[in-house]
Parts: structure tokens; sequence; C-alpha cells
């Protein structure tokens, strides 16, 4: 039978490493940066096309867990990585209520201009730079904020666009979809309504057979993304955020665990999920730390 000094130890052992534990889920977001590296050559690549992606997704600005300094230093650190192209995978507008102040779109937006590659930085929008604009929320049209900001930044947005780009005189297309989610649920009905995603329409500007680059922030997309893309790099999932022994008690995907994160490979196919930086729902990451991505090809 245990004693009661027995039991008091325990029980201030379990709160101690319970506190240790939660102070570094809090933590974590605010201090750690990892670079998670990828290297692969996808199907009907272009022989002797070598492309460096460094890949930035889900900031969620805000104060104090990511606010213009926090953001500044990320972009320093994937500069540091020497990319060819920086791509930018949507949310970085935040919709979390614990937060002591909002960022500013100039401000956030004026941070990710400093993002340097040769062949530039590239963006696409998430739900979170949808659902925190009440005014397209209301109309179901225009161009949120977070666009608007990122376009006078500097940054091209893909709102179901495909430009092509070269390295090396080896051709590519960068291509990127609007938000998969982007309206949230009707009033009177409760139900979603769809996305502003187009994907027919953005591969139908590709017009020639060099490689192609998809950006879509939520990685639902890809069971439908056809052989044509050579790689598909989505956000959205922040690897679970919270991750025990690699499962994750919430996924926001109608494929529970299926795009959660990192590298996956179907039918011959390829797409890399993000981790992400920020957080979302509460300011806490346990198993999933902040990344940066970076993606060799060729």
């Amino acid at each position: 039978m245990i004693s009661r000094r027995g039991f008091l130890t325990s029980l201030t052992g379990s709160v101690a490493a319970f506190l240790a534990l939660a102070g570094y889920a809090v933590a974590e977001p605010l201090v750690r940066l990892r670079v998670a590296r990828n290297v692969l050559t996808p199907p009907g690549w272009t022989p002797g096309l070598k492309l460096r992606i460094v890949a930035l997704a889900d900031f969620h600005a805000c104060k104090p867990w990511m606010p213009v300094e926090r953001i500044a230093s990320i972009c320093e650190a994937a500069n540091a990585l020497e990319p060819d192209v920086i791509l930018l995978l949507g949310d970085y507008v935040s919709g979390m209520r614990f937060i002591t102040d909002h960022v500013p779109p100039d401000a956030w937006a004026g941070a990710l201009s400093s993002l340097k590659a040769p062949l530039g930085t590239h963006a696409i929008l998430g739900n979170h730079d949808w659902w925190q604009d009440s005014e397209v929320q209301a109309s179901g049209e225009g161009a949120p904020f977070g666009r608007r900001a990122l376009e006078a930044a500097g940054i091209p947005v893909y709102s179901n666009r495909a430009a092509r780009f070269e390295k090396d005189g080896r051709p590519f297309w960068l291509a990127g979809i609007e938000d998969q989610i982007a309206l949230l649920p009707d009033e009177k009905t409760r139900h979603w309504t769809r996305g502003k995603d187009d994907l027919p329409a953005t591969l139908a500007q590709i017009t020639d057979d060099a490689p192609v680059i998809l950006m879509a922030h939520e990685p639902d997309i890809f069971p439908t993304v056809p052989d044509r893309i050579s790689l598909t790099l989505s956000g959205h999932m922040h690897g679970g955020q919270v991750r025990l022994f690699g499962w994750a008690p919430i996924v926001p995907s109608r494929y529970g665990s299926r795009y959660l994160y990192g590298h996956v490979q179907e039918s011959g196919r390829n797409i890399i999920i993000s981790g992400g930086l920020g957080c979302s729902g509460l300011p806490v990451r346990f198993g999933a730390p902040p990344e940066i991505n970076v993606i060799d090809l060729g």
C-alpha cells in the first residue's frame, strides 16, 4: 500500500511533468524552427533540371505567437537556404482567439517581402485568409485583404493560375489553385459552400509538356490531381499541431491522417505536406515543430 508521503511525491512529480510538457508545447511555436528536407526526382521530371524550392506555410500572424519579428527571422532563415524559388502556401492570417493583438496585413506582408530568390516568391491563399475577411464572406466574391496585402508587397498570388519559368534553360510550370473551403457554411443550410478552386481551368493554361508544380493549401485535392502534375505542395494540416507517437487527435481533413504530414506517394504521384509555422485553435505545438520546407528536385 502506498504511503501518504509516497502518494504526494508521485502526485508532485506527475504535476511537474505535466507542467513541463505544457510549457514545452506553448514555447515550441515561439522559439523552435526546424528545416525539413526532401530530395526527389518525380516521374516525368526534365533531365538536368535541378530546382531548389523553399516552401513556407501557415504563418497565422498574431501577437504574441507570430509577430512581425518572428516572421522576419523565418524569412531570413529561408533566404539563407539559397532557394531558386520560394513558395508561400497560404494562411497568413490568424483566426485564433488566444492572442493579445492582430498583426496588420501590411506588416506581415511587408516582412514577407524580404524573401529573396532568383525565380521570385509566389503565393496562394488559405482558408483563414478567406474566413477572416467578413466582406468577402458576406458577398462570396472579391479579393480578400490578404491577397491585396501580398500583391501590394510585390508578391504575386496564384488564384487558379499557372505561369511558366525557366531554370538553366529548362522550363517548368508553377500553378496555384484558390482555396478549397474558402467560404464558411451558409447560415441557413449550415452546409459548406463550394471552394474557389478550379483545377481544370488552372491546368488548361499549361501549353507544353514541361513539368508542373502545383500549390494547393489543403491537401484534400490530391486524389483528383492528374499524373500531369510532377509535385503537389500543401499546408493546412500543421502536421496535426499536436502529435503523440505519430498520432494526431485533431486532423482537418476528410481523409483523416492520409495526408497529415510529409512526403506521400500514391500511384506514382507525389505530394509534400508542410508542417507549417504557426498555430490554429490553440497556441500549442507538440510533436509537430514549426518548419521551413526545402525540396530539391532533380
